[in-house]
């Protein structure tokens, strides 16, 4: 059986070791009339997936809604042309999908595209007036497990229910700018011991010829070349999933499984922000916060990168992360030189 034009998304709640309980849910692409609309005194408002779809001038400009039409039509129509198998998404998948209840939103976070500074939003607009300023949130509490709901932690019929009603969006990136992003993060950065001691000992030992003592020990000196090297190796993905900073968007957020409504990209953060927190309805007491970082990685940083790498190893990473650009319309990037 084909899944239809709006995907459909299968919960698999596995209750003992006796049977496995599947939901079939038919994701829409227009909320339904029975959306609920704001409760509090004095509030009338649509919900952000309604102003969204029925025609409501939230948006800036038509050219606004132009762009987000498109990119929603682009990644439905790259699901229906590269993807075929019917997969069975648990509870763990769906841990990546942050329920703002209050606004009817859904945010699958993606590592190293502002989601950080997504977060520190998504606080201040569910915390009851707590927070006020997205930047005064400290970048560690804005990932503390609890401070934030997500999909996972609902039942079945409520994960459903919002699915139906709820404004879903994700933010994106070109892969290779996010994943040279996270090298440099994660293994550049003398703070990041943990992941020095978890990723960069097991890379140094397995792809690292006569490795020192203290390399072995510490794993704080990793080349980008071996990081390549570590990700395109079988037994990587056999061993353990990715870690969240380089795996990949369509297998964090499922996007022709659920349907977003907003597909925001990185390299145009801020009119898509805004435009996120337009509907929603915050726009006015709410801006997002930009980073002011003057290093940011972009195309020429990761061309830099990319040019120690080997055509052989550019073919396979480009192989590894081809989905996530063919869903989310990226080309091959001109400095590759893969055969």
């Amino acid at each position: 059986m084909r899944l239809p034009r709006g995907g459909r998304l299968f919960l698999a709640t596995c209750l003992g070791s006796l049977f496995v309980l599947v939901l079939y849910f038919q994701s829409i692409t227009k909320p339904e009339s029975d959306v609920k609309t704001d409760s509090r005194p004095g509030k009338s408002r649509r919900s952000p997936l309604q102003s969204l779809y029925n025609g409501d001038q939230q948006l800036e400009s038509v050219e606004a809604q132009r762009t987000l039409s498109g990119r929603r039509e682009l990644l439905e129509q790259a699901c229906l042309t590269h993807t075929r198998k019917r997969q069975v998404l648990s509870p763990e998948d769906l841990k990546h999908l942050i329920v703002d209840d209050q606004h009817s939103l859904i945010y699958c976070y993606v590592p190293k595209v502002a989601c950080t500074n997504w977060k520190r939003v998504l606080m201040v607009l569910t915390s009851d007036g707590r927070y006020s300023d997205p930047l005064a949130i400290p970048a560690n509490e804005a990932h503390v497990a609890g401070n934030l709901r997500t999909l996972s932690e609902f039942s079945v019929s409520e994960i459903n229910q919002r699915l139906r009603s709820y404004l879903k969006f994700i933010f994106v990136r070109e892969p290779f700018e996010r994943l040279v992003s996270a090298y440099r993060n994660k293994f550049t950065r003398s703070y990041n011991t943990a992941f020095h001691k978890r990723y960069g000992t097991k890379i140094i030992r397995r792809h690292r010829p006569d490795p020192e003592p203290r390399a072995l020990e510490e794993g704080s000196d990793v080349g980008f070349h071996e990081f390549v090297h570590y990700l395109v190796d079988p037994r990587t993905q056999r061993e353990e999933p990715f870690n969240e900073h380089w795996e990949r968007v369509h297998s964090l957020c499922h996007p022709c499984l659920i349907h977003y409504d907003v597909v925001g990209k990185y390299e145009t953060l801020e009119p898509d922000a805004q435009a996120v927190l337009r509907l929603a309805g915050v726009d006015g007491t709410l801006q997002f916060p930009m980073s002011g970082k003057s290093t940011r990685t972009d195309s020429n940083m990761a061309a830099n990168f990319f040019k120690h790498i080997s055509p052989f190893y550019q073919k396979k990473l480009l192989n590894l992360y081809r989905m996530d650009f063919l869903l989310f319309n990226y080309s091959t990037p001109e400095y590759m030189r893969t055969p």
